[in-house]
Protein backbone atom coordinates (compact mmCIF):
# COMPACT_ATOMS: atom_id res chain seq x y z
CA UNK A 1 0.00 0.00 0.00
CA UNK A 2 1.73 3.33 -0.87
CA UNK A 3 0.17 6.49 -0.07
CA UNK A 4 -1.01 9.74 -1.39
CA UNK A 5 1.59 12.22 -1.41
CA UNK A 6 0.65 16.02 -1.26
CA UNK A 7 2.72 19.17 -1.95
CA UNK A 8 1.61 22.25 -0.26
CA UNK A 9 2.53 26.01 0.39
CA UNK A 10 5.81 25.84 -2.62
CA UNK A 11 7.08 22.77 -1.70
CA UNK A 12 8.12 23.50 2.28
CA UNK A 13 6.00 20.06 2.74
CA UNK A 14 6.01 17.24 1.08
CA UNK A 15 3.32 15.04 2.57
CA UNK A 16 2.23 11.07 2.27
CA UNK A 17 -1.55 10.34 3.60
CA UNK A 18 -2.19 6.44 4.06
CA UNK A 19 -5.53 6.84 5.17
CA UNK A 20 -7.65 10.40 4.28
CA UNK A 21 -6.55 13.72 5.28
CA UNK A 22 -6.94 17.23 4.46
CA UNK A 23 -7.85 17.17 0.20
CA UNK A 24 -7.18 13.55 0.16
CA UNK A 25 -10.26 11.37 0.69
CA UNK A 26 -11.13 8.01 0.26
CA UNK A 27 -13.34 6.38 1.87
CA UNK A 28 -11.97 3.10 1.76
CA UNK A 29 -9.02 4.23 3.41
CA UNK A 30 -10.07 6.59 6.25
CA UNK A 31 -8.69 4.07 8.95
CA UNK A 32 -7.66 0.68 10.08
CA UNK A 33 -8.24 -0.33 13.30
CA UNK A 34 -7.76 2.75 15.86
CA UNK A 35 -5.06 3.84 13.66
CA UNK A 36 -6.85 7.04 12.03
CA UNK A 37 -3.91 9.13 10.78
CA UNK A 38 -0.42 8.00 9.49
CA UNK A 39 1.54 11.26 7.78
CA UNK A 40 4.67 10.77 6.65
CA UNK A 41 5.78 14.40 6.36
CA UNK A 42 8.98 16.13 4.96
CA UNK A 43 9.82 19.59 6.02
CA UNK A 44 12.13 22.16 4.44
CA UNK A 45 14.45 23.99 6.24
CA UNK A 46 13.25 26.94 8.47
CA UNK A 47 9.62 26.04 7.84
CA UNK A 48 6.76 24.51 10.21
CA UNK A 49 3.41 24.21 11.50
CA UNK A 50 2.20 27.24 13.54
CA UNK A 51 0.21 26.73 16.22
CA UNK A 52 -3.02 25.03 15.84
CA UNK A 53 -5.81 22.49 17.89
CA UNK A 54 -6.13 19.17 18.56
CA UNK A 55 -8.62 17.32 20.61
CA UNK A 56 -9.74 13.80 21.55
CA UNK A 57 -6.77 11.98 19.68
CA UNK A 58 -3.52 9.94 20.90
CA UNK A 59 -1.28 11.61 18.53
CA UNK A 60 1.94 9.71 18.43
CA UNK A 61 5.11 11.08 16.47
CA UNK A 62 8.15 9.16 15.25
CA UNK A 63 11.44 11.12 14.35
CA UNK A 64 12.94 9.53 11.16
CA UNK A 65 15.76 12.27 10.97
CA UNK A 66 16.46 16.28 11.59
CA UNK A 67 15.26 18.46 14.56
CA UNK A 68 11.48 18.24 16.02
CA UNK A 69 10.66 21.18 17.84
CA UNK A 70 7.43 21.34 19.86
CA UNK A 71 5.80 23.83 21.71
CA UNK A 72 2.06 23.39 23.30
CA UNK A 73 -0.44 25.36 25.27
CA UNK A 74 0.49 23.21 28.51
CA UNK A 75 4.23 25.06 28.75
CA UNK A 76 6.19 22.44 26.79
CA UNK A 77 8.99 23.06 24.52
CA UNK A 78 11.65 20.97 23.27
CA UNK A 79 13.45 19.48 20.02
CA UNK A 80 13.65 16.04 19.81
CA UNK A 81 16.17 13.78 16.95
CA UNK A 82 16.29 11.28 15.05
CA UNK A 83 15.20 7.95 17.33
CA UNK A 84 13.09 9.98 19.21
CA UNK A 85 9.59 9.40 19.65
CA UNK A 86 6.56 11.86 21.25
CA UNK A 87 2.95 11.72 22.52
CA UNK A 88 0.30 14.32 22.91
CA UNK A 89 -3.20 12.87 24.66
CA UNK A 90 -5.64 16.18 23.20
CA UNK A 91 -8.18 15.27 25.12
CA UNK A 92 -10.45 17.96 25.87
CA UNK A 93 -8.27 20.43 23.60
CA UNK A 94 -4.57 21.81 23.23
CA UNK A 95 -2.95 23.96 20.90
CA UNK A 96 0.47 23.11 19.47
CA UNK A 97 3.53 24.32 16.49
CA UNK A 98 5.63 22.23 15.36
CA UNK A 99 8.62 23.68 13.34
CA UNK A 100 11.94 22.61 11.88
CA UNK A 101 14.39 25.44 12.92
CA UNK A 102 17.49 24.02 11.47
CA UNK A 103 18.34 26.93 8.16
CA UNK A 104 20.01 23.91 6.37
CA UNK A 105 18.83 20.51 6.75
CA UNK A 106 15.31 19.02 6.23
CA UNK A 107 13.26 17.38 8.54
CA UNK A 108 11.17 13.97 8.51
CA UNK A 109 8.87 12.46 10.58
CA UNK A 110 6.04 9.92 10.58
CA UNK A 111 2.63 11.45 12.85
CA UNK A 112 0.03 8.90 13.98
CA UNK A 113 -3.15 9.88 14.91
CA UNK A 114 -5.05 6.81 17.08
CA UNK A 115 -8.93 6.74 18.17
CA UNK A 116 -8.91 7.14 22.33
CA UNK A 117 -11.14 5.01 24.30
CA UNK A 118 -13.11 7.87 25.51
CA UNK A 119 -14.01 11.79 25.03
CA UNK A 120 -13.24 14.71 27.00
CA UNK A 121 -9.52 13.32 28.39
CA UNK A 122 -6.88 15.33 30.48
CA UNK A 123 -4.49 16.78 27.66
CA UNK A 124 -1.10 15.36 28.37
CA UNK A 125 2.62 15.47 26.52
CA UNK A 126 5.66 13.47 26.77
CA UNK A 127 8.97 12.25 25.13
CA UNK A 128 11.55 9.90 24.68
CA UNK A 129 14.73 11.79 23.30
CA UNK A 130 16.72 9.25 20.93
CA UNK A 131 20.53 8.95 21.47
CA UNK A 132 22.89 5.95 21.33
CA UNK A 133 21.28 3.47 24.00
CA UNK A 134 17.88 4.11 22.25
CA UNK A 135 19.84 3.43 18.65
CA UNK A 136 21.21 0.39 20.51
CA UNK A 137 17.94 -0.77 21.42
CA UNK A 138 16.14 -1.10 17.94
CA UNK A 139 19.51 -2.88 16.11
CA UNK A 140 18.04 -6.31 14.80
CA UNK A 141 15.22 -6.64 17.41
CA UNK A 142 11.81 -4.59 18.07
CA UNK A 143 12.35 -1.63 20.40
CA UNK A 144 8.69 -1.65 22.18
CA UNK A 145 8.01 2.02 22.96
CA UNK A 146 4.43 2.71 23.05
CA UNK A 147 1.28 0.61 24.88
CA UNK A 148 -1.89 0.62 26.80
CA UNK A 149 -2.09 3.27 29.56
CA UNK A 150 -4.52 -0.24 30.51
CA UNK A 151 -1.03 -2.52 29.80
CA UNK A 152 0.89 -4.30 32.01
CA UNK A 153 4.09 -3.58 29.85
CA UNK A 154 6.88 -0.51 30.64
CA UNK A 155 7.43 0.89 27.74
CA UNK A 156 8.35 4.84 27.34
CA UNK A 157 5.12 6.26 25.83
CA UNK A 158 1.58 5.13 27.01
CA UNK A 159 -1.14 6.20 25.11
CA UNK A 160 -5.24 5.90 25.86
CA UNK A 161 -6.42 3.62 23.63
CA UNK A 162 -5.35 -0.56 22.78
CA UNK A 163 -2.72 -0.46 20.51
CA UNK A 164 1.25 -0.83 20.42
CA UNK A 165 3.79 0.67 18.47
CA UNK A 166 7.58 -1.30 17.65
CA UNK A 167 10.44 -0.11 15.35
CA UNK A 168 13.22 -1.83 14.33
CA UNK A 169 16.82 -0.98 12.36
CA UNK A 170 17.26 -4.22 10.51
CA UNK A 171 20.67 -5.45 8.95
CA UNK A 172 21.20 -8.00 6.13
CA UNK A 173 21.53 -10.45 8.51
CA UNK A 174 18.88 -9.98 10.68
CA UNK A 175 15.35 -11.81 10.44
CA UNK A 176 12.57 -10.57 12.61
CA UNK A 177 9.38 -11.86 13.67
CA UNK A 178 6.34 -11.31 15.92
CA UNK A 179 3.16 -12.51 16.39
CA UNK A 180 -0.11 -11.11 16.15
CA UNK A 181 -2.61 -12.50 18.05
CA UNK A 182 -6.03 -13.55 17.03
CA UNK A 183 -8.34 -10.96 17.35
CA UNK A 184 -5.70 -8.70 16.90
CA UNK A 185 -4.37 -6.88 13.57
CA UNK A 186 -0.87 -4.35 12.50
CA UNK A 187 -0.04 -2.15 10.20
CA UNK A 188 3.76 -1.93 9.01
CA UNK A 189 5.16 1.05 7.84
CA UNK A 190 9.11 0.31 5.58
CA UNK A 191 10.34 4.03 6.68
CA UNK A 192 13.93 3.52 5.01
CA UNK A 193 14.99 0.47 2.88
CA UNK A 194 13.16 -1.91 1.96
CA UNK A 195 11.64 -5.62 3.57
CA UNK A 196 10.37 -8.98 3.09
CA UNK A 197 6.97 -9.83 4.93
CA UNK A 198 5.96 -12.95 4.97
CA UNK A 199 3.16 -14.25 6.96
CA UNK A 200 4.03 -17.67 7.93
CA UNK A 201 0.58 -19.25 8.84
CA UNK A 202 -0.90 -18.46 5.55
CA UNK A 203 2.23 -17.93 3.28
CA UNK A 204 1.30 -14.47 2.41
CA UNK A 205 4.13 -12.15 1.03
CA UNK A 206 4.52 -8.62 0.56
CA UNK A 207 7.46 -6.68 -0.78
CA UNK A 208 7.84 -2.71 0.85
CA UNK A 209 10.40 -0.18 -0.14
CA UNK A 210 10.69 3.45 1.53
CA UNK A 211 7.18 4.71 2.31
CA UNK A 212 5.15 1.80 1.71
CA UNK A 213 3.28 0.07 4.32
CA UNK A 214 0.77 -2.90 4.58
CA UNK A 215 -2.08 -4.48 6.80
CA UNK A 216 -1.13 -7.48 8.57
CA UNK A 217 -3.78 -10.10 9.63
CA UNK A 218 -2.88 -12.55 13.00
CA UNK A 219 -0.43 -15.04 12.25
CA UNK A 220 3.50 -14.91 13.28
CA UNK A 221 5.31 -12.33 10.85
CA UNK A 222 8.67 -12.57 9.46
CA UNK A 223 10.81 -9.73 8.04
CA UNK A 224 14.03 -9.96 6.19
CA UNK A 225 15.71 -6.89 3.98
CA UNK A 226 16.03 -6.53 0.83
CA UNK A 227 18.31 -3.32 0.82
CA UNK A 228 22.22 -3.19 3.12
CA UNK A 229 19.45 -1.73 5.99
CA UNK A 230 16.29 -0.87 6.86
CA UNK A 231 13.92 0.72 9.65
CA UNK A 232 10.57 -0.63 9.85
CA UNK A 233 7.92 0.92 12.35
CA UNK A 234 4.66 -1.42 13.39
CA UNK A 235 1.58 -0.43 14.77
CA UNK A 236 -0.40 -3.52 16.39
CA UNK A 237 -3.97 -2.95 18.02
CA UNK A 238 -7.36 -4.80 18.86
CA UNK A 239 -9.75 -6.01 15.51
Amino acid sequence: MSPRTLRTNDNWLKSRFHFSFAEYNDPKRSNFGVLRVMNDDLVQPARGFGTHPHRDAEIVTYIVRGGLTHKDSMGTSETLGRGSIQFMTAGSGIRHSEHNLNPSDDLRFIQMWLTPRQRGLEPNYGSLVGGPQVDAARQGKWNHLVSDTRSDVDTPVQINTDANMYVSQIGVKDALSIEIAAGRMAYCLCIEGGVDLTNESDGREEGLVQHDACQVQPGRLLITTTSEEALVLLVEMSQ
